[in-house]
């Protein structure tokens, strides 16, 4: 129970102070001036819950990295996409527009999806794999999805905030810009990574 309790407590520490001012909890904040909180936070709960067993599989079970380079490359081009597709927008009804907003089960899945692509790769899946090459696995995948989604919590309230003083063209150029941004850091991380 001693070994469970430290790796909790140091995955946590460490995979909290690793989100701040990360990409994805600038997503976080994003989301957030677009759907309900409770959402966002399922989206992000089991997206990172998801990746973090992986991480902790790799690096408790088998000791090795995944071909982060590659994966962060795919996963940059998606986010260049979504960043055109954001700033392109959508026409909705008033009605599907009301759809939209008390659907959560599209929220979770916009967020989940975005989510997961870009984790794979990210610095705070690295760090889930080192840490548990070192502390148990179990202990390890609790602290680093908690520290995570903590963080991520931080900014989901700083969004909620913002979007309700922001007008709606501002949020949505600010969206784009932030998925193109996203996306350029996977691709200059991939290629970093690519070139070693």
């Amino acid at each position: 129970m001693d070994g469970f309790l430290t790796a909790t407590a140091i995955s946590f520490a460490v995979i909290f102070v690793a989100e701040l001012g990360d990409k994805s909890q600038l997503m976080a904040l994003t989301f957030a001036t677009r759907y309900k909180p409770v959402p966002v936070l399922i989206g992000i709960t089991v997206a990172t819950g998801v990746v973090h067993l992986v991480s902790v599989g790799v690096g408790y079970g088998l000791g090795a990295t995944l071909p982060t380079g590659w994966i962060s490359l795919i996963a940059g081009l998606a986010f260049l996409v979504f960043g055109a597709w954001t700033l392109r927008g959508d026409r909705l009804t008033d009605a599907e527009k009301n759809k939209a907003e008390r659907s959560t089960g599209s929220a979770i899945l916009a967020v989940g999806g975005a989510f997961f692509l870009a984790e794979l790769g990210d610095k705070t899946m690295l760090a889930t794999i080192t840490l548990a090459t070192q502390h148990g696995w179990f202990g390890t995948w609790i602290g680093s999805t908690v520290g995570m989604v903590a963080a991520d919590a931080l900014a989901i309230l700083v969004g909620r905030l913002l979007g309700r003083h922001l007008p709606e063209k501002a949020i949505k150029y600010g969206a784009a810009a932030l998925f193109g941004i996203f996306g350029i850091w996977l691709i200059a991380e991939a290629i970093a990574q690519l070139g070693e």
